[in-house]
């Protein structure tokens, strides 16, 4: 079904809010001042009609703005509600490359039927019962990076633990050869950095985010040939040989959609991990508590690892017919923008949200997305990653302590670059 869409007008529009949430000024705050603005919002304009985000890498000097969430209901209900509030027009708060979007998003950015025949291909993966199989191999792999890192001390923990169970396992699922891993790392990390100074390095983000894609898709293409002549049972075989509606993907199809696991099956847990292990330094009674009855409550406690660290920050959708969020009408056209870590301190859902409480509960936390069709793929992979590590960590080198965390330059994931950890060698 192709939608019309009508252009925003100012006409039933508030003036851009007093509270802006869409400068560069605004992201470069720490989390915690971020969340004081969306403490405010929630309480007194849930739904708050905001600029266009300044600086934007692609620029549009039509675009009027956009409609900020930040109540976990609003966001909830947009993220189920996928026949008024649509993927296919976009789905980052950023303005960014139409190229960089066809290479990257993949049924991210799009709307049944065609968003649910690429998923149903891929989502035999990533199933329980698939996650289940491979759990061996996560648990060992753990063991094998923290077996690196046990007797040193001190170590740099994104680089030499956080960041290397996601990229091997993601390696493993796809079928990708370890010469090509740290590659595929790198370009996962660049597509996510388009706001980050450092990552930059003075050349324009556009640059850089599109060389990252072209990096990845690359490594696809190689993969795709290679599968084609040597067919083997990891995720990357299946998508060369799988039809929809009698049709085999397209190279590109399968390329866009390796890009969007690269980054959605490494940075996220990457920056979960790492997030968490500064609340453990910040709470430590929560790591005790956790430490009494590690396999009893660890399952649980992964959904505040989860809420807690919010590493996924913004999501778009797009209105196709008219409705109300907050009070406000919403038109065919607009932009509605869902910012999730202020769904996941809304002080009418959590008790307490400041706070990183293991034994939460119920934490319907909005960490995997709010529901609908665009629902976390991976979320089984992920518990099982960071139940494995943390079982080796909380264990082997139980007394850590996280410090001097940099942050990611970003208004997309909330990453760790680079974050100290000290620690009594396991002798």
């Amino acid at each position: 079904m192709t939608v019309e869409l009508i252009p925003a007008t100012a006409d039933h529009k508030p003036d851009h809010d007093e509270i802006d949430i869409s400068s560069k000024a605004f992201w470069a705050l720490t989390s915690e001042e971020r969340d004081k603005n969306f403490a405010l919002l929630r309480e007194i304009r849930p739904v708050s009609w905001q600029r266009p985000v300044e600086d934007a890498v692609t620029p549009d000097p039509d675009d009027p703005g956009y409609w900020a969430l930040v109540k976990h209901s609003d966001i909830v209900r947009v993220s189920k509600d996928n026949d008024t509030f649509i993927s296919g027009q976009g789905v980052l708060f950023d303005l960014l490359p139409d190229i960089f979007l066809q290479m990257s998003q993949s049924f991210l950015a799009m709307d049944a039927p065609q968003h649910d025949n690429l998923r149903k291909l891929v989502s035999s993966a990533f199933t329980p019962k698939q996650i289940k199989r491979i759990d061996d191999k996560i648990k060992a792999a753990a063991k094998e990076i923290v077996d690196d890192i046990a007797g040193k001390g001190s170590v740099e923990f994104v680089a030499e633990c956080a960041e290397r169970l996601p990229v091997r396992m993601f390696g493993d699922i796809f079928g990708i050869p370890e010469a090509l891993r740290s590659t595929v790392a790198k370009a996962a990390a660049d597509v996510v950095a388009w706001a980050d100074p450092e990552i930059l390095a003075g050349r324009p983000a556009d640059e850089v985010q599109v060389e990252a894609c072209v990096t990845l898709h690359d490594v696809a293409e190689e993969l795709i040939a290679d599968r084609r002549k040597n067919p083997g049972e990891d995720l990357m075989s299946s998508l060369v040989e799988a039809e929809i509606d009698g049709q085999k993907l397209e190279d590109f199809e399968i390329g866009a959609f390796f890009v969007l696991m690269a980054v959605a099956g490494t940075d996220t847990t990457k920056h979960t991990a790492s997030h968490t292990m500064m609340a453990f330094t910040e709470f430590p009674a929560q790591k005790d508590w956790l430490r009494e009855d590690f396999d009893g409550r660890i399952n649980g406690a992964i959904d505040e690892f989860i809420r807690y660290a919010s590493p996924v920050m913004t999501f778009r959708r797009t209105a196709v017919r008219e409705t109300e969020l907050g009070g406000r009408r919403i038109i065919p056209g607009d932009k509605v923008v869902m910012f999730y870590p202020s769904g996941n301190r809304d002080s009418e859902v959590f008790t307490e949200p400041e706070k990183f409480d293991l034994s939460r509960s119920p934490n319907p936390h909005v960490g995997f997305g709010g529901g609908g069709l665009h629902f976390c793929l991976g979320n089984q992979l992920a518990k099982s990653m960071l139940r494995a590590l943390f079982g080796e960590l909380l264990t082997r080198i139980p007394d850590f302590r996280a410090s001097d965390p940099e942050y990611l330059g970003s208004n997309f994931m909330r990453g760790v670059k680079r974050m100290n950890l000290q620690f009594t060698p396991e002798r």
